[in-house]
This record gives structure tokens, sequence and C-alpha cells, in this order.
């Protein structure tokens, strides 16, 4: 009977705590909280309190708590747990465990859709998830959260959870620096020993979450670009990689698309960077809004946009952008006008490369390709990168531009890049090769504005040498291909001694005599088409006297073919402009020839030189 009687007292007493509906303890006011935790932090080990557990389904003693070790798992939580869900759900097997909870919740305020979302966990695992808008006031989520004050309820009733209605219910609002963050939910028979815990566990909780605000703010800061709305630069890398990783799993293309928008300088500077910025936004809109929702779209750079197309070849990609840039001539913009402005490129994976980044340089090629071609019939050309030869002066001179621009990011630069394209490319015929061999050396002139043209003069002089000699039809072509790439060694040579302005130091030509050494070894050896050009390249600096480099031939131990290309070389060499002189006249470059005859060169080939020297053609 004692023991029914005290059973009884203990129900009355938690009937009388529930008929509290307040407790005005803001859960996050800094001075109570810090007061709280020190009230706990005194004499905790000597705190022995036993809970009486009644409710409909079972009565029980609960034991003793821990608050120390009750505080450091809530620390442990919070150190370890960086996901606001993993979170959740270590504070609910915490509760549960340590305090016999009925059940958790955790209510996330979503500002933008004027609700709170819901997340509630009950001691057999059951989850349960919805919304309270809020603008039911009637509800007690919202009318705590409305209090910020803590509330006590004798059920559960709110919820609209039949299994959990008959239930008591504490309701902690949290704010941070004043802001509704979230509300914690938590059912327990024995509230008024535990409140302090649940204060402090839903002040963490709140916290947490505004880490995680903050967090996924910032990550989409990082992934957004706040002026088109589009994914960023940086993350359209990742999800390029990420595409072509799926690519390859499923053995299927993806398309990258880049649009360049054309005369932005000049939009910016005749309307203003306002105007310009309309026509970026207008463009990078209208182009994210007519693609497929497994494609996306980015800002690839200040007025280029990337789309992504997934299982898309080539030519499916070329039909999606001519698409894409008929909605664009739809689209009017004040002062501009239509804006069927931009040029479009387009590479392929695994097509065009396997490589990322090589297929984002081929993308960028073939915009600059399209720049170049311009409009037909009032339509931009649209170009993929298999709509051009690599070798064709546009595509080059867009090449190297794009890999002076990239150089820095990728460390290739363009001489490397070339190259790698040169002893990769399928040669079908000597007219292809030679074509091939012809633009790879004017490349590589190009480097210095004072020898464009050199290496093909250079050739057509030998030539016409080769012929005066009689020498056969196949050897003149193998002169011809060798005084093509005679120089093809100075892309090892830094560009501060080949552009120097004055005369080389003792230093600087020491490095400028590996040149022929290394056009060999990277590009000829390589190569097994051009091995037979290898004497004329790495022997065109020898001199008859034996005093010339890398191998110090004297003579006739000079392969002919080499002992031609030298005397070539060295007088357009001599009729060129040249930074610290102005270029010879053709008598004094044929005087210099023929008195180092027989020195420095083979007598009898200056002599036959000298002869057709003024037929050849006129000072470069």
């Amino acid at each position: 009977m004692q023991k029914d009687k005290d059973k009884t007292n203990i129900y009355n007493n938690k009937s009388e705590l529930i008929s509290h509906n307040k407790i005005t303890t803001n859960p996050i006011d800094k001075t109570d909280l810090v007061a709280k935790i020190n009230v706990l932090g005194s004499g905790l080990n000597t705190v022995k309190t036993t809970y009486g557990i009644t409710n409909h389904h079972n009565e029980k003693s609960y034991g003793i708590v821990d608050y120390s070790l009750f505080i450091n798992e809530i620390n442990s939580i919070i150190l370890n747990h960086n996901d606001i869900r993993e979170s959740l759900n270590a504070f609910h097997n915490l509760f549960i465990n340590k305090l016999n909870c009925t059940y958790t919740a955790l209510g996330i305020i979503n500002d933008e859709s004027s609700y709170i979302n819901v997340k509630l966990l009950d001691k057999n695992s059951n989850v349960y998830i919805y919304k309270v808008f809020m603008n039911d006031k009637e509800n007690e989520l919202i009318k705590a959260l409305n209090s910020g004050e803590i509330s006590v309820l004798s059920n559960s009733e709110f919820l609209n959870i039949p299994a959990l209605s008959n239930v008591p219910a504490v309701i902690l609002p949290v704010k941070i620096h004043g802001k509704d963050i979230c509300i914690s939910i938590v059912s327990d028979y024995n509230i008024q020993n535990h409140i302090n815990l649940y204060k402090l566990a839903a002040t963490n909780l709140g916290l947490l979450v505004q880490n995680s605000y903050l967090y996924e703010k910032v990550a989409k800061n990082s992934y957004m670009d706040s002026l088109t709305g589009l994914y960023s630069h940086r993350r359209f890398h990742e999800l390029l990689s990420e595409e072509i990783s799926y690519a390859k799993s499923k053995n299927i293309k993806v398309s990258v698309i880049i649009f360049d928008i054309n005369d932005m300088a000049a939009i910016n500077r005749d309307y203003g960077h306002s105007k310009g910025d309309e026509v970026i936004k207008v463009i990078a809109n209208k182009i994210n809004e007519n693609i497929k929702k497994q494609d996306f779209a980015a800002r690839y750079g200040g007025d280029k946009i990337a789309v992504v197309l997934r299982n898309m070849n080539a030519e499916e990609a070329k039909y999606t952008a001519e698409y894409l840039t008929y909605v664009l001539s739809c689209c009017l913009v004040d002062d501009i006008g239509a804006l069927n402005i931009v040029s479009v490129g387009i590479a392929t994976y695994p097509d065009d490369s396997i490589d990322k980044e090589k297929l984002l340089i081929l993308a960028e090629q073939a915009v600059l390709v399209s720049k170049a071609k311009g409009y037909t019939n009032g339509r931009i050309t649209i170009v993929t990168s298999q709509d051009y030869d690599f070798w064709d002066d546009k595509a080059l001179n867009s090449f190297a531009k794009i890999m002076a621009k990239r150089h820095s990011q990728i460390g290739i630069n363009f001489e490397e890049a070339l190259v790698e394209q040169f002893q990769n490319e399928n040669i079908i015929s000597q007219n292809h090769l030679i074509e091939v061999v012809t633009s790879l050396a004017s490349a590589i002139d190009a480097k210095d504005e004072y020898t464009k043209d050199h290496s093909s003069s250079v050739s057509r002089y030998s030539v016409a040498l080769a012929q005066v000699l009689n020498l056969p039809k196949k050897e003149i072509e193998r002169i011809k291909l060798g005084a093509l790439l005679h120089d093809i060694g100075k892309i090892g040579i830094p560009e501060d001694i080949l552009t120097k302005p004055s005369q080389l130091t003792d230093e600087e030509f020491k490095v400028i005599q590996q040149h022929p050494v290394i056009g060999v070894q990277k590009v000829l050896e390589p190569n097994p088409l051009l091995h037979d050009l290898i004497p004329i390249v790495k022997y065109h600096h020898e001199q008859w006297n034996g005093k010339g480099y890398p191998c110090g031939l004297k003579g006739e131990e000079i392969p002919l073919a080499a002992r031609i290309v030298a005397i070539a070389d060295t007088y357009h060499a001599l009729i060129s402009d040249r930074p610290y002189r102005k270029g010879l006249s053709v008598k004094k470059a044929c005087d210099i020839l023929e008195s180092g005859s027989g020195v420095q060169w083979d007598k009898e080939l200056v002599r036959q030189f000298i002869a057709i020297a003024p037929s050849l053609a006129t000072k470069i």
C-alpha cells in the first residue's frame, strides 16, 4: 500500500510539473547558459537522482545520470559529427539510451518557404517527417517559436501522430544572434530533472544547424556564379570530371560546348558594364533554360558560357548548339539587339580526347576557329574540333593562343603540346607529311618575330641548290623536309635567349648550340618517318674546317644535305633583319659566303649558290 501511495505521489508531482505550460528561460541566453553549465559542473559526481518513469506503456525506475559523462558525450557529438543528420541521430541515441526519452525531434526553420521542416525519431526507430507552416498560429511549435520560451506540454497531440499523442513533450526554440534557427522537441516524463541537459543540447544543436547553414552558403557561393546563377568555373571543372568518369563507366560520350560572347569589350565601353552584365545574364539564362535536365551550364570565364551534354556525340552537340544560337537570335536587348553574337566551339569525349584539360583546350580552340570563320548566311559558324585540320593556319594560331593563355594552369607550353600533336598525327601520305612539317616549322619560327618564315625560306633555297646539283628527286624531297625542320630544336631554347635584342654572350651561345641535338631527340628520333632527316638537322651547323657543332665534323664527313642546308640557313640569316642590325643586301651576303668558302662552308656549293642567289626571292 505504501509503495502504491508513493507511486501516486510521484505521478501527481509529475502532473503538477506538466501543468505549467511555460518555463520562461531562453535556451540560448548566454548568461543563463553559462550559469546552468556552472551549476551542472559543481559537485556533478555527487549528484544522484532516482527517476520514476510512469506512462501508459510501462513504469520503470530509471538509474543515475552521470552529468559530467553526459556533457562529455554531447561534446563528442559536436566534435565528431559534421553532418547535421548524423548529429541529430547521435543526440537522439544519447537521449533515448541515457534518459529513456520516448522520442526526439528537430525542426529546421526554412525562411524562404515559411515553414518548419520537422524530423522525429521515436525509441522504436520509427521516423516521421512533416512540415509545420509558419502561419499556423495555433500549432504549439509556432507558439513556442513566437514566444521564444520553452514550452512543456502534457501530451503530443500537436504532432498529429496517434501513436505518440498521449506522451508529454518539451519544446525548446533556439535563437542565434536574435534569429530563429531551429526547434528541439523531446518527450520525457522527467523534464524537471533533465531540463538543463536539454537546454544545453538544444543550444549546441542550434549552433550545429547555424554552422551547417554557413557551410552551405559558402559552398553555394563557391559553386555558383553570382552574376548568372550558373555553376562557377570551379564547380564546372568538378562536375565535368564526374561526367567524364560516368561516361567512361557507361561507355558513352560527353560533349562540351563553349559559347564566347563577341565584342564584350566594345559593349562595355560603349554602353557601360551594367549593359554588358545584362547581356551575359540573358544569354546564360536562355542557354540554361533550353538544355536537358541531365545537362548543365556554367560560367566558364568572363564572357564565356560552357554547356556539358551527357551522351551526345559531336554531331548531336552541334545540332543542340544550333538550336541554342537560334534561341539567342530571338532574344532582344535594348541597344544591343538580337543576341546572335556568340562564337561556338565543341569538343567530345572520348573522340577528341580522354583527358579533361585537353578536351577543354580543343573546345576553346574550336571557339577561336569559329570566331575566325565568322558568320555564314547571317549565322555564326559553329565549329567542332573534328571540323578543321589542326595544322590549318587559323587552327594553329588558335591553338597557340590557347596554350599561351593556359600555360600557367596546366604546365604545358605551346611547343611541347605542338610536338605531342605532331607525334600523334596519323600521316597518310608524303604530301600530308610535308604539310604538317611545314606548319610545325612555321609555328616554331613564330616564336621570334624576326625569323618568321625562316624555315620555309631555308627549305626553298636548299631545294634550289639541290636542283642545280641535279640530285635525285627523292633526295631533294628529303632535303626539303630536313631544311623545314633544321631549327626544330629551338623548342627547347628559352625565349629570352631566342629573342634577345643584342649579341649573345658566350654562355647563351652555348645554349643555342644545343638546338640541333634537341631537335633530333625530341622530334625526329620518336618518329620513324623522320629518321632519314636526322643527319640534316643534327649536322647543319658543322663547318668545313671542323670548328662547327655539335660533333666537330669537317670536310666531306659532313653529309652533303647538311652542307646544302647550312649555306641556305646562313644566307637567309644574313639578308633578314635582326634586332641588332638591318638585313644585308644580296651582294653583301654573297660576299660573306664567298669569304667563308673552304673554311666554314663547302667551296663548290658556295660557288653554285652564289650563282643562283639573285634569282631567289627578295629579302624578307
